[in-house]
């Protein structure tokens, strides 16, 4: 089953907030925290409305107030130490031993209590149950000492959670709360939710975008890395598209709005990213599936065992001590910690590189795929046709003024044809500096070209059949330049100047500069298979196939054919990973295991199918993804193994009656802080460098 069907099949995690809704962490527990509303809290059984009431309305501590909590319990403990060992006041130590435990208690009641509102057992509570047992067995101490270290854990836990949070809920505060629009020729400061697409906004120097949009006017360096992870600030002008959250540097701008504040990038970006915190990955659901029935597990063997010590002779008090000792020590905190402080990190460290994760347990599909399949057309190449070769015969030593008179005579023509190659011969020659005529008698033939009178002169762009059809002859020897430019992946237009030279204009789709390295180090990072799936003709997408270095090249693919194309694959290789960036992608997007947009070319039904967003616009991203999904699994099976290691070292020794609880409760606080810290090196962890970085 793939990941999407698994995810059909059991859906994870809440629906998306909304941009300015709060950040939800997970707790300690590793559930959602009930919510006023919820199921949990709607129960209307009896008994069960006092402690919903009491517990599911109640906001979660903050790790500043957990934080003093542990400081007071640490402080109460001490003195509680001090007056029972040095001045032998039981009755004031113990005083002190119950404000610790009031202070060091109340954040992990606070957690049972919401447990049980939901009908659950947790870690929490065997370790509230183990402090209360340590009570009856006159050891109030080490029940301090269990108290503070399990909130001193949880303090920690919350803090490095809450701070990784942090870095993507900030750029909430990037959008600014009001922007400058000009409405019937006034300058007027306005809400930003006020704007609506087709306004003009006004962006002055050092102020952030407020809006998505093109650029009308003015020219200025904007600075995009909350948007695309990219730290070198871009130059940008009319025409060009710009987003909320950036920065302008020193120009001032007129924009034209394309969206509204709720749907711009940086909005989504939020959404999205919140949407993935509140997903569970396959390892999240297996040990939240897991968790109670461990914890009734682990309350029978701790019974047992105390039990079992009685039976054989043992005082009751040690009897019970050693019960609660492998309480302590088989209680899963750890366990249930570690994979989603791993999976959050990693995605936060994605964002940082300008990856977009919709959810965690894509970050477990990119870990198991082996193929990628990619789109041609702004995906390997990048998606605007350009000029590359222009051959003029005759040119002689005067080539580039020929190559000039033959660009400005297209361009002439080209100008009023609705072609998308027109585009790029118009670009060219504005590029060149070529001064463009006026055209009369201008006709457009479907499939052959266009032509029209130049001063006079007949001028044709287009191919032979074009030339024919006008009693021209067009030269055989140009036309067979045109034939090896087609024959090496280039559209090549055959120009024709009545009385003058004949010449060819060879127009393509240019490679991604970054694509060969990239498509490199997929393979040596294990990738077997890259398959390019295009609808293109085959002379081009095996010349562009050559260029990136792809295994496989299929060509001539309607949408249909492109998720056949990828069951095929999946059949022979396994997990297949997809990057497309059109309307036509989104099929395909949506039958890979895991889809890939472009984020910065990419249509709205690319970015809304794929499963992952490159906002970069870059190839090299794939590269930073695959690396953070296996980085991310490694750090999971890190956090697992100390886990299982302490908790097996713990229960043996606790079985045998030579673990102090005191030690119990430092080995297992310990393993949960360094399950954390094991996912958290993601966030500081080097990226692979790819050639081109």
């Amino acid at each position: 089953m793939s990941v999407k069907e698994e995810h059909a099949a059991n859906p994870a995690g809440p629906p998306a907030t909304s941009a300015g809704a709060e950040a939800s962490l997970p707790p300690r527990s590793g559930h959602a925290e009930a919510a006023e509303g919820s199921p949990a809290c709607a129960d209307k059984s009896p008994g069960h409305q006092a402690v919903a009431g009491a517990c599911c309305g109640a906001r979660d501590l903050s790790p500043k107030l957990r934080g003093v909590l542990t400081g007071s319990c640490l402080l109460l403990g001490i003195a509680g130490y001090l007056a029972s060992s040095l001045y032998g006041r039981e009755d004031f130590a113990n005083a002190l031993f119950a404000g610790a435990y009031l202070t060091g208690g109340w954040a992990p009641t606070l957690e049972v209590c919401r447990a049980f509102a939901r009908r659950k057992l947790d870690v929490n509570f065997l370790m509230i149950l183990a402090a209360i047992g340590a009570i009856f067995i006159g050891h109030m101490g080490e029940g301090t000492v269990l108290l503070f270290l399990f909130s001193l854990s949880g303090t920690l836990e919350r803090y490095t959670l809450e701070r990784t949070a942090r870095s993507i809920e900030a750029l909430v505060e990037l959008h600014p709360d009001t922007v400058t629009v000009v409405r019937n020729g006034e300058e007027i400061v306005v809400p930003m939710d006020s704007v609506v697409a087709g306004e003009m906004v006004r962006i002055k120097p050092a102020e952030r975008l407020g809006v998505d949009g093109v650029i009308e006017s003015g020219r200025s360096t904007i600075d995009e890395s909350t948007i695309t992870g990219e730290s070198i600030p871009v130059e940008k002008g009319p025409g060009e598209d710009v987003f909320a959250g950036t920065l302008n540097y020193k120009g001032t701008l007129l924009v034209k709005a394309t969206r509204t504040a709720g749907e711009t990038m940086l909005a989504k970006i939020v959404r999205t990213v919140r949407e993935a915190r509140s997903g569970k990955t396959q390892a999240e659901r297996f040990v939240e599936r897991w968790e109670k029935p461990y914890v009734v597990g682990v309350l029978v063997a701790s019974a047992s065992a105390g039990l079992f010590a009685y039976l054989y002779g043992k005082p009751l008090d040690e009897a019970f001590y050693r019960s609660m000792t492998l309480l302590v020590g088989a209680s899963p905190c750890a366990l249930v910690i570690a994979t989603p402080a791993a999976v959050l990190a990693g995605l936060t460290r994605a964002a940082r590189l300008g990856v977009l994760f919709k959810a965690g347990r894509y970050l477990e599909a990119f870990h198991d795929a082996k193929v990628i399949a990619l789109d041609k057309t702004g995906t390997l190449t990048q998606g605007k046709p350009e000029v590359v070769e222009v051959f003029v015969a005759g040119g002689g030593e005067d080539g580039q003024a020929a190559q000039l008179r033959l660009l400005a005579a297209a361009a002439s023509v080209e100008k009023h044809s609705e072609h998308a190659l027109a585009h790029a011969v118009l670009t060219e020659a504005k590029k060149r500096g070529a001064k463009l005529a006026p055209v009369e008698d201008f006709h457009a033939h479907v499939g052959e070209g266009v032509h029209g009178n130049v001063g006079g002169t007949w001028v044709g762009v287009g191919r032979e059949s074009l030339f024919r059809s006008h009693e021209h002859v067009f030269p055989e020897s140009v036309a067979d330049v045109g034939r090896r430019m087609r024959e090496g992946g280039v559209t090549a237009l055959l120009v024709y100047v009545e009385g003058g030279p004949a010449g060819v204009i060879g127009i393509a789709d240019k490679l991604r500069p970054e694509a060969p390295a990239a498509l490199a180090r997929l393979r040596r990072m294990g990738i077997t298979h890259i398959a390019l799936l295009t609808g293109d003709h085959e002379r081009v997408g095996q010349a562009v196939g050559d260029q990136a270095g792809v295994d496989e090249v299929k060509s001539r693919l309607r949408p249909d054919d492109k998720v056949a194309a990828l069951r095929h694959l999946k059949e022979g290789n396994g997990p297949v990973v997809f990057v497309g960036d059109g309307v036509n992608d989104a099929p395909a997007l949506a039958a890979a295991d895991v889809g890939v947009a472009m984020g910065g070319g990419g249509t709205d039904a690319a970015l809304e199918t794929a499963d992952v967003v490159l906002m970069r616009d870059d190839l090299r991203g794939l590269v930073h993804a695959l690396w953070l999904g296996r980085r991310t699994r490694a750090a999971v099976r890190r956090a697992l193994f100390i886990a299982f290691s302490v908790i097996a070292v713990l229960v043996v020794t606790s079985a045998m009656g030579i673990l102090p609880l005191w030690l119990a409760v430092l080995c297992h606080e310990g393993s949960t802080v360094l399950a954390i810290f094991s996912g958290l090196v993601l966030l500081v962890e080097r990226a692979p460098v790819i050639a081109g970085d």
